[in-house]
Protein backbone atom coordinates (compact mmCIF):
# COMPACT_ATOMS: atom_id res chain seq x y z
CA UNK A 1 0.00 0.00 0.00
CA UNK A 2 1.30 3.45 -0.92
CA UNK A 3 2.04 5.70 2.05
CA UNK A 4 0.32 9.13 2.09
CA UNK A 5 3.75 10.74 2.36
CA UNK A 6 4.55 9.37 -1.11
CA UNK A 7 1.57 11.01 -2.83
CA UNK A 8 0.54 14.49 -3.97
CA UNK A 9 -3.11 15.16 -4.81
CA UNK A 10 -4.25 17.69 -7.43
CA UNK A 11 -7.95 18.42 -7.89
CA UNK A 12 -9.87 20.32 -10.54
CA UNK A 13 -12.84 22.27 -9.19
CA UNK A 14 -15.80 22.61 -11.59
CA UNK A 15 -17.12 19.25 -12.73
CA UNK A 16 -14.78 17.44 -10.35
CA UNK A 17 -15.27 18.65 -6.76
CA UNK A 18 -18.60 20.32 -7.58
CA UNK A 19 -21.26 19.81 -10.23
CA UNK A 20 -21.16 22.24 -13.15
CA UNK A 21 -23.84 24.93 -12.84
CA UNK A 22 -25.57 27.00 -15.55
CA UNK A 23 -23.59 30.05 -14.38
CA UNK A 24 -20.06 30.00 -12.90
CA UNK A 25 -21.20 31.77 -9.74
CA UNK A 26 -24.06 29.31 -9.11
CA UNK A 27 -22.12 26.19 -8.17
CA UNK A 28 -22.95 24.55 -4.85
CA UNK A 29 -20.23 23.26 -2.53
CA UNK A 30 -21.23 20.17 -0.54
CA UNK A 31 -21.13 21.04 3.20
CA UNK A 32 -18.77 18.15 3.93
CA UNK A 33 -16.25 19.00 1.22
CA UNK A 34 -14.08 21.63 2.90
CA UNK A 35 -13.57 19.81 6.22
CA UNK A 36 -12.82 16.60 4.31
CA UNK A 37 -10.24 18.36 2.15
CA UNK A 38 -8.64 19.84 5.26
CA UNK A 39 -8.38 16.40 6.88
CA UNK A 40 -7.02 14.89 3.69
CA UNK A 41 -4.46 17.67 3.31
CA UNK A 42 -3.26 16.95 6.83
CA UNK A 43 -3.04 13.24 6.04
CA UNK A 44 -0.97 14.06 2.94
CA UNK A 45 1.40 16.31 4.87
CA UNK A 46 0.15 19.37 3.02
CA UNK A 47 0.48 17.96 -0.52
CA UNK A 48 -3.00 18.84 -1.78
CA UNK A 49 -3.76 21.58 -4.31
CA UNK A 50 -6.67 22.83 -6.39
CA UNK A 51 -5.79 23.17 -10.10
CA UNK A 52 -8.44 25.18 -11.90
CA UNK A 53 -9.37 27.72 -14.51
CA UNK A 54 -10.87 29.87 -11.76
CA UNK A 55 -8.93 32.73 -10.12
CA UNK A 56 -7.45 31.95 -6.71
CA UNK A 57 -9.73 34.47 -5.00
CA UNK A 58 -12.86 32.80 -6.38
CA UNK A 59 -11.71 29.39 -5.13
CA UNK A 60 -11.08 30.93 -1.70
CA UNK A 61 -14.64 32.28 -1.66
CA UNK A 62 -16.12 28.89 -2.48
CA UNK A 63 -13.93 26.97 -0.02
CA UNK A 64 -13.79 29.45 2.85
CA UNK A 65 -12.69 29.59 5.57
CA UNK A 66 -10.00 27.16 4.36
CA UNK A 67 -7.12 28.31 2.17
CA UNK A 68 -5.56 25.64 -0.01
CA UNK A 69 -2.63 25.69 -2.39
CA UNK A 70 -4.12 26.73 -5.73
CA UNK A 71 -2.99 26.89 -9.33
CA UNK A 72 -5.52 29.33 -10.78
CA UNK A 73 -6.33 30.50 -14.31
CA UNK A 74 -4.88 27.26 -15.73
CA UNK A 75 -1.61 28.01 -13.97
CA UNK A 76 -1.27 31.72 -14.76
CA UNK A 77 -1.30 32.30 -11.00
CA UNK A 78 -0.22 30.00 -8.17
CA UNK A 79 -0.36 30.08 -4.40
CA UNK A 80 1.90 27.76 -2.46
CA UNK A 81 1.54 28.30 1.26
CA UNK A 82 1.53 32.09 1.68
CA UNK A 83 3.52 32.80 -1.49
CA UNK A 84 1.54 33.96 -4.53
CA UNK A 85 3.03 34.21 -8.02
CA UNK A 86 1.40 35.13 -11.29
CA UNK A 87 0.59 37.79 -13.80
CA UNK A 88 -1.55 40.86 -13.20
CA UNK A 89 -4.24 42.04 -15.65
CA UNK A 90 -2.03 44.98 -16.61
CA UNK A 91 0.61 42.49 -17.77
CA UNK A 92 -1.74 41.53 -20.63
CA UNK A 93 -2.40 44.73 -22.62
CA UNK A 94 -3.15 42.97 -25.91
CA UNK A 95 -5.80 40.80 -24.29
CA UNK A 96 -7.24 43.69 -22.28
CA UNK A 97 -7.55 45.77 -25.45
CA UNK A 98 -9.79 43.14 -27.04
CA UNK A 99 -12.14 42.46 -24.14
CA UNK A 100 -14.50 45.39 -24.94
CA UNK A 101 -14.87 44.21 -28.55
CA UNK A 102 -15.45 40.65 -27.39
CA UNK A 103 -18.18 41.90 -25.06
CA UNK A 104 -19.73 44.01 -27.83
CA UNK A 105 -19.83 41.11 -30.29
CA UNK A 106 -22.04 39.04 -27.99
CA UNK A 107 -23.87 41.87 -26.22
CA UNK A 108 -27.20 40.95 -27.86
CA UNK A 109 -26.93 37.32 -26.72
CA UNK A 110 -28.46 37.43 -23.25
CA UNK A 111 -27.72 33.75 -22.62
CA UNK A 112 -23.99 34.15 -23.33
CA UNK A 113 -21.79 35.15 -20.40
CA UNK A 114 -18.38 36.82 -20.57
CA UNK A 115 -16.22 35.94 -17.55
CA UNK A 116 -13.35 38.42 -17.42
CA UNK A 117 -10.61 37.00 -15.19
CA UNK A 118 -8.05 39.72 -15.83
CA UNK A 119 -5.24 37.62 -17.29
CA UNK A 120 -7.69 35.48 -19.26
CA UNK A 121 -11.26 35.77 -20.51
CA UNK A 122 -13.89 33.05 -20.91
CA UNK A 123 -17.07 32.97 -23.01
CA UNK A 124 -19.80 30.68 -21.62
CA UNK A 125 -22.69 29.53 -23.81
CA UNK A 126 -24.23 26.76 -21.66
CA UNK A 127 -27.56 28.61 -21.46
CA UNK A 128 -27.65 29.64 -25.14
CA UNK A 129 -29.66 28.01 -27.91
CA UNK A 130 -27.84 26.29 -30.76
CA UNK A 131 -27.54 29.43 -32.88
CA UNK A 132 -26.30 31.52 -29.96
CA UNK A 133 -23.79 28.87 -28.93
CA UNK A 134 -22.44 28.61 -32.47
CA UNK A 135 -22.02 32.37 -32.72
CA UNK A 136 -20.40 32.68 -29.29
CA UNK A 137 -17.89 29.97 -30.15
CA UNK A 138 -17.12 31.66 -33.47
CA UNK A 139 -16.55 35.01 -31.75
CA UNK A 140 -14.13 33.68 -29.13
CA UNK A 141 -12.26 31.78 -31.84
CA UNK A 142 -11.97 34.98 -33.87
CA UNK A 143 -10.52 36.98 -30.99
CA UNK A 144 -8.20 34.12 -30.01
CA UNK A 145 -6.88 33.94 -33.58
CA UNK A 146 -5.92 37.62 -33.40
CA UNK A 147 -3.84 36.84 -30.31
CA UNK A 148 -2.32 33.61 -31.60
CA UNK A 149 1.23 33.03 -30.45
CA UNK A 150 1.02 34.81 -27.13
CA UNK A 151 -2.37 33.29 -26.25
CA UNK A 152 -4.29 30.12 -27.02
CA UNK A 153 -7.95 29.11 -27.05
CA UNK A 154 -8.91 26.54 -24.41
CA UNK A 155 -12.26 24.90 -25.25
CA UNK A 156 -14.26 23.15 -22.55
CA UNK A 157 -17.86 22.21 -21.81
CA UNK A 158 -19.87 25.01 -23.47
CA UNK A 159 -17.03 27.45 -22.85
CA UNK A 160 -14.09 28.91 -24.74
CA UNK A 161 -11.33 30.65 -22.82
CA UNK A 162 -8.45 32.75 -24.11
CA UNK A 163 -5.44 32.09 -21.89
CA UNK A 164 -1.70 32.84 -22.10
CA UNK A 165 -0.08 30.27 -24.37
CA UNK A 166 2.28 29.09 -21.64
CA UNK A 167 -0.52 28.46 -19.14
CA UNK A 168 -1.66 24.85 -18.84
CA UNK A 169 -2.68 22.73 -15.90
CA UNK A 170 0.12 20.35 -16.83
CA UNK A 171 2.72 23.09 -16.41
CA UNK A 172 1.06 24.15 -13.16
CA UNK A 173 1.23 20.66 -11.67
CA UNK A 174 4.86 20.25 -12.68
CA UNK A 175 5.70 23.63 -11.11
CA UNK A 176 4.10 22.59 -7.83
CA UNK A 177 5.80 19.19 -7.97
CA UNK A 178 9.15 20.97 -7.97
CA UNK A 179 8.38 22.51 -4.57
CA UNK A 180 7.96 21.23 -1.01
CA UNK A 181 5.82 19.43 0.13
CA UNK A 182 5.08 18.02 -3.34
CA UNK A 183 8.56 17.21 -4.59
CA UNK A 184 9.59 13.57 -4.65
CA UNK A 185 6.01 12.33 -4.52
CA UNK A 186 3.74 10.65 -7.05
CA UNK A 187 1.04 12.93 -8.47
CA UNK A 188 -2.64 12.02 -8.61
CA UNK A 189 -4.75 14.41 -10.69
CA UNK A 190 -8.55 14.38 -10.99
CA UNK A 191 -10.25 16.43 -13.73
CA UNK A 192 -13.30 16.32 -15.96
CA UNK A 193 -12.83 18.33 -19.13
CA UNK A 194 -10.81 18.95 -22.27
CA UNK A 195 -8.98 21.58 -20.24
CA UNK A 196 -7.58 18.72 -18.13
CA UNK A 197 -6.34 16.47 -20.93
CA UNK A 198 -2.96 18.22 -21.22
CA UNK A 199 -2.44 17.67 -17.50
CA UNK A 200 -3.50 14.03 -17.76
CA UNK A 201 -0.82 13.52 -20.39
CA UNK A 202 1.94 15.18 -18.39
CA UNK A 203 0.96 13.35 -15.19
CA UNK A 204 1.07 10.06 -17.12
CA UNK A 205 4.50 10.92 -18.54
CA UNK A 206 5.80 11.66 -15.05
CA UNK A 207 4.59 8.35 -13.61
CA UNK A 208 1.53 9.70 -11.81
CA UNK A 209 -2.11 8.65 -11.87
CA UNK A 210 -4.64 10.54 -14.01
CA UNK A 211 -8.36 10.23 -13.28
CA UNK A 212 -11.08 11.41 -15.67
CA UNK A 213 -14.38 12.40 -14.07
CA UNK A 214 -17.40 11.69 -16.25
CA UNK A 215 -17.74 10.39 -19.81
CA UNK A 216 -15.72 11.23 -22.90
CA UNK A 217 -12.57 10.21 -24.67
CA UNK A 218 -9.50 10.70 -22.54
CA UNK A 219 -5.83 9.90 -22.09
CA UNK A 220 -6.46 9.44 -18.37
CA UNK A 221 -5.72 6.00 -16.96
CA UNK A 222 -8.64 5.89 -14.50
CA UNK A 223 -12.22 7.10 -14.38
CA UNK A 224 -14.87 8.15 -11.86
CA UNK A 225 -18.50 8.64 -12.83
CA UNK A 226 -19.21 12.14 -11.53
CA UNK A 227 -18.40 14.70 -8.79
CA UNK A 228 -20.51 12.73 -6.30
CA UNK A 229 -18.22 9.74 -6.84
CA UNK A 230 -15.19 12.02 -6.44
CA UNK A 231 -16.48 13.35 -3.14
CA UNK A 232 -17.23 9.83 -1.89
CA UNK A 233 -13.64 8.82 -2.66
CA UNK A 234 -12.15 11.93 -1.02
CA UNK A 235 -14.33 11.54 2.06
CA UNK A 236 -13.21 7.92 2.41
CA UNK A 237 -9.55 8.92 2.01
CA UNK A 238 -10.02 11.70 4.57
CA UNK A 239 -11.32 9.11 7.05
CA UNK A 240 -8.33 6.82 6.59
CA UNK A 241 -9.17 4.54 3.64
CA UNK A 242 -6.11 3.35 1.66
CA UNK A 243 -4.81 6.11 -0.60
CA UNK A 244 -4.56 4.11 -3.79
CA UNK A 245 -5.95 5.52 -7.05
CA UNK A 246 -4.67 2.46 -8.92
CA UNK A 247 -7.67 0.48 -7.69
CA UNK A 248 -10.09 2.77 -9.53
CA UNK A 249 -11.69 1.51 -12.77
CA UNK A 250 -9.74 2.11 -15.96
CA UNK A 251 -10.80 4.86 -18.32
Amino acid sequence: MTAPSDLALFLDFDGTLVEIAPRPDAVRVDPGLVPALERLRERLGGALAIVTGRPIGVIDDFLKPARFDVAGLHGVERRLGDAVTGARPEDHPDLRARVPRLQALVADLDAVLIEDKGASVAVHWRLADAAGAERAEAVVKEIAAELAGAYRLQLGKAVGEIVPASATKGHAIRALMAESPYSGRRAIFLGDDRTDEIAFGSVNEDGGVSVRVGPGETVAAKRLADPEAVRALLYAWAEGAPLDAEILPGA
